[in-house]
């Protein structure tokens, strides 16, 4: 730096505690898009998230350690390193769609994306610190120099929250996260270009950058696209990610499947076999279905079954993704699909946590119906513990009906049979049952009222009495109602069942139940 004035050292140090503010903030982005990458590619989110995380910031520290070897041309490496960033970054997205095109391994190159983005991250705070160490002394460089850096992690978490992950997806995320470190680069090098030792290279560098980020821009889409595509066996024709979930819709022939985070919502193939039996048995058993809540079920076919039913004088519908409620409301292939259910004027879609819309509700309900994903993440155990289901049972009329999609009896039997203790926990008689579905294969669900108002027995013998001949039906009927209360040896073995744990907030053990079931069997 000696052939620097003392202003120009000054302004020097403020660019770099700039550009360190700036690249705090596409860090965090950085570890957050992979993490959600891993978590939607992998699944089981909270693991993944966990080692994402914890695998950057230990990367951080081996290139705090790597950044001491470094002696000479300090300014050049940190502008090296910030393209370096910039095009890793920019790249994450689109990289790992390409090889999940190919392999069902994709975590393992995020957390190689993880380690080498974090050991670059961690390699350049030690640089700065040094290069402004000529004119501030140690402790405010330090504390100056970690200030920004933080500072810059809480503007790229909100970023990410409410705008990148809502509004730009994955696909355009991690572009422009990329074009921050880029920029930071671009203008250290365009202001201080007297100070640079190596000249030549880092103008190669910056034109290879630059040339890369416009190429991706409009490379990226198609790229992840076709990555995404051949994740799925038929052709995509709806996909967004949203700020809670990755929406999929794909057709084959004139049949239609939607997914959440990769896995199977429905089929128009066979989906009337699993709302029919969702939502038919507990408007028949109910004493009084005029108000019906329906917990989850966004794309509206279980409200289509709701509204079959004259009586019915409303229907709140609770569903977290506004996204999800809106294409149900407006796509053409929903609303033929649901029957216009999202805009019938006797339904209130509130898009809100479940927990807390119930928690702070005053309103009874005949039925409650909860349509919610699979417990295949941690995130989902506060819907399916004996603490949601008691709130459940509080907001139920007398003679009112729960019922609950209760994962498969066949695949994941520890996890039927947890959630049928669970909710019986709660203060319900309940009575499990199941249906084949052939593209999702043995599914369950589990009914319950208030254990004052009938016992488990007699819930079973009113069930197989029900008439269903009033409501226009494809599948169920009386005779497929008595089967499907009906199960084979052994399923629900009373020893086993004393055995399992029942879910809690506190102690969710459904979700190893359900990650020690045989998914990979069907």
């Amino acid at each position: 730096m000696s052939s620097a004035g003392a202003s120009d050292t000054s302004r020097l140090g403020f660019v770099l505690k700039t550009a360190v503010f700036a690249t705090g903030c596409a860090g965090i982005i950085a570890e957050f898009v992979l993490s959600t990458l891993a978590a939607y590619l992998a699944g089981n989110a909270v693991f993944q998230w966990t080692i994402v995380m914890s695998l950057m910031l230990f990367a951080m520290g081996t290139g705090s350690r790597i950044s001491r070897f470094f002696h000479e041309n300090l300014l050049d490496t940190f502008i090296i390193t910030e393209f370096a960033l910039s095009v890793l970054c920019a790249a994450s997205s689109a990289l790992v769609y390409s090889v999940a095109a190919y392999t069902e391994y994709t975590q393992l190159l995020v957390y190689l994306l993880a380690f080498v983005i974090g050991n670059l991250i961690g390699f350049e705070i030690p640089l700065v610190t040094r290069i402004n160490g000529e004119y501030e002394e140690l402790r405010i460089n330090i504390s100056g120099i970690l200030e920004k850096d933080y500072y810059g992690s809480l503007l790229g978490g909100m970023v990410f929250a409410f705008v990148a992950l809502p509004y730009l997806g994955l696909t355009y995320t991690p572009i422009v996260l990329g074009a921050v470190n880029f920029l930071a680069a671009s203008l250290i090098l365009r202001y201080f270009f007297f100070l640079i030792k190596n000249r030549k290279l880092l103008l190669t560098l910056f034109s290879a950058a630059l040339l890369f980020l416009l190429c991706l821009a409009f490379l990226a889409k198609p790229i992840i696209l076709y990555g995404e595509q051949r994740k799925y066996r038929d052709k995509i024709i709806y996909s967004a990610q949203t700020a809670y979930q990755k929406i999929v819709m794909t057709q084959w022939k004139d049949w239609y499947w939607l997914y959440i985070n990769g896995q199977q919502q429905f089929s128009t193939f066979d989906e009337e076999k699993y709302h029919e039996p969702l939502v038919h048995p507990a408007m028949k058993l109910s004493h009084n279905a005029e108000h019906v809540l329906i917990i989850g079920g966004g794309d509206g076919l279980a409200l289509r079954e709701v509204l079959k039913y004259k009586d019915v004088r409303s229907v709140t519908l609770v569903d977290m993704d506004p996204v999800m409620t809106d294409l149900a409301r407006t796509h053409p292939v929903l609303t033929r699909i649901n029957s216009g259910s999202m805009n019938d004027p006797k339904v209130r879609i509130i898009n809100r946590d479940a927990v807390k819309f119930i928690q702070e509700t005053s309103q009874l309900y005949g039925v409650i119906i909860a349509d919610l994903p699979d417990p295949d993440s941690a995130d989902l155990m506060h819907v399916y513990s004996v603490e949601f289901y008691t709130l459940a049972r509080h907001h139920l009329t007398k003679g009112g009906v729960f019922v609950t999609q209760a994962t498969s009896p066949y695949f994941s039997r520890k996890a039927f049979l947890c959630l049928i203790r669970t909710v019986e926990a709660a203060g319900f008689s309940v009575l499990p049952y199941h249906n084949q579905i052939p593209t999702m294969g043995e599914w369950g669900w589990i009914l319950g009222v208030k254990a004052e108002d009938a016992g488990d027995r007699n819930l079973k013998a009113m069930l197989m009495k029900t008439d269903c001949s009033d409501i226009e039906t494809r599948f169920l009927s009386r005779d497929a109602v008595i089967s499907m209360v009906h199960f084979g040896k052994g399923v629900l073995d009373a020893k086993e069942m004393e055995e399992i744990k029942i879910n809690t907030q506190i102690s969710p053990v459904l979700y190893p139940y359900y990650r020690e079931g045989t998914w990979g069997m069907y």
